[in-house]
């Protein structure tokens, strides 16, 4: 008999004062990831792709995110 189990979430942390947590959207062709922006330079780091509600909840739950996210374009 075999049992599934949910994985645990293992909560990852970031820098608060270097980076803020943000979507990014493409103008194009919608497509969505989230990541994080330097505060200082601007620049975006990919961290997961969103296809649905669940990657975003998953993507929160990781980094102990509590808080709606900007969106960028």
């Amino acid at each position: 008999m075999l049992f599934f189990h949910k994985k645990k979430t293992e909560i990852k942390t970031y820098d608060k004062e270097e980076w803020t947590p943000v979507l990014k959207s493409s103008i194009c062709t919608g497509e969505t990831v989230a990541g994080f922006r330097n505060n200082h330079t601007g620049k975006f780091r990919d961290e997961a792709l969103i296809r649905q509600e669940k990657d975003l909840v998953e993507f929160k739950e990781r980094y102990g995110i509590d808080f709606p996210l900007e969106k960028i374009y």
